[in-house]
């Protein structure tokens, strides 16, 4: 068996994981990334498109928002398409300045990959019977954390301070936590989102959301010649039953006049049916072990905040790692899951709400689906609601104390 030792070891190499490699990295504190798959699927999977600007200024941080800088598109406003009239929502205004950049979670991984590369840091991929230990123990203990795996039929053991668990909803890290030591809250909708992914001009120069009688639909985009529309389905469906012919027709069918007119239609390069669901873990914190990204909470993608809120956790975890390293405090470590989840638990609302919002439910009686529209009318015809909406989508603040990394 190989022996090495890092200060931090990092299970799983998403947006999370390589992000907080990179950040500590930059602070000069050494640790390995472990992944179960191989690079090139991590760097092609579809994912969000949305970053929040404190995303971005975290992005800017790591050294890696150059290829952001270039693409990237800024926008000040969203639409939200309602009874056939669309009403733009002016994040630029009503959030003081605040916008949204589009750009999608591919070209994220994509510059922190080639950032890891570029400064030969240490990664293991398709590694195998990854297995987390002794991360309970505390300080005082003679034992410390370890991790153990297997890649190409050689085994590795790496001794650690700490452990960071970015291996997503269904990675080892949360697994390993005794039952007793955690609590998990779930909500899990009874639709999902069919994404097609088409080298075609979106349909508009913003983000456009729509409730309609036939059910959800989203027109967004990865860039100025590719764009990303979703419709909401039931969880029945099959991708096989969606011919790229009548997506285009249903999406038509939920879909105003005017943008009916604008839309161009093309072959798919990619088509899936994503399940919705709200997912919190409490605490994130366990001894050396702390959970980040998608191995602690999923939102629904309604509210745009599911690579945002793995970016916030990673810039309170990066923080306490810093402060730990270079003062021997642990503070931020102490603070680290209340912190994040406090964002965590206003993100989920907002996400829960706008899907509450925007979609039809079959439980929906007439009068649910009259309240609904009062709401909705309510937000968009009122200032204050606009202004509700428009701060939660471009993102909360995160505690200033998070971003104070040193480089």
């Amino acid at each position: 068996m190989d022996v090495l030792t890092t200060q931090v070891a990092i299970i799983g190499s998403g947006p999370a994981g390589l992000l907080l490699g990179q950040l500590l990295y930059k602070a000069g504190i050494s640790h390995i990334i472990i992944e179960q798959r191989h690079a090139d699927y991590v760097a092609a999977r579809i994912r969000a498109g949305i970053l929040e600007q404190v995303s971005v200024d975290l992005l800017k941080q790591a050294g890696v928002d150059q290829h952001l800088n270039e693409v990237g598109l800024a926008h000040e406003g969203i639409e939200i398409l309602t009874d056939g009239v669309k009403h733009r929502i002016d994040l630029h205004k009503l959030t003081y300045g605040k916008q949204v950049i589009v750009y999608g979670q591919t070209e994220v991984t994509k510059d922190l990959m080639q950032a890891r590369q570029q400064a030969n840091l240490t990664s293991y991929y398709e590694a195998h019977d990854v297995q987390v230990h002794d991360f309970t123990s505390s300080q005082t203990d003679q034992s410390s954390p370890y991790v153990t795996f297997t890649q190409d039929g050689q085994a590795y053991r790496i001794n650690c301070d700490f452990i960071a668990g970015c291996d997503g909803y269904h990675g080892v890290c949360r697994a390993s936590v005794p039952q007793d030591k955690i609590k998990t809250f779930e909500k899990v909708y009874p639709f999902g989102w069919l994404g097609v992914l088409a080298d075609v001009p979106p349909v508009a120069d913003e983000l456009i959301y729509v409730q309609s009688d036939r059910g959800f639909a989203l027109c967004s985009m990865r860039s100025k010649t590719r764009s990303r529309y979703y419709l909401q389905v039931p969880l029945t469906d099959k991708v096989e039953q969606w011919s790229d012919e009548r997506f285009w027709e249903e999406l038509k069918n939920r879909l105003d006049t005017e943008s009916v007119k604008n839309l161009v239609t093309g072959p798919s390069i990619e088509k899936s049916i994503a399940p919705l669901r709200s997912f919190v873990t409490e605490p994130m914190r366990f001894g050396q072990l702390f959970l980040a990204g998608d191995a602690a909470h999923i939102v629904p993608p309604t509210g745009a905040k599911g690579l945002n809120l793995a970016a916030s956790d990673i810039a309170y975890l990066s923080s306490a790692l810093v402060e730990f390293y270079t003062t021997g405090s642990q503070q931020g470590i102490d603070e680290y899951s209340e912190k994040c989840l406090k964002r965590i638990w206003k993100a989920e609302r907002f996400s829960w709400w706008m899907t509450h919002l925007l979609h039809r439910f079959e439980s929906d009686s007439e009068f649910d689906l009259k309240i609904k529209q009062a709401e909705l009318a309510y937000v968009l015809d009122s200032e204050a609601g606009q202004t509700t909406l428009a701060e939660n989508y471009v993102g909360l603040p995160y505690e200033l104390k998070a971003l104070e990394l040193n480089h």
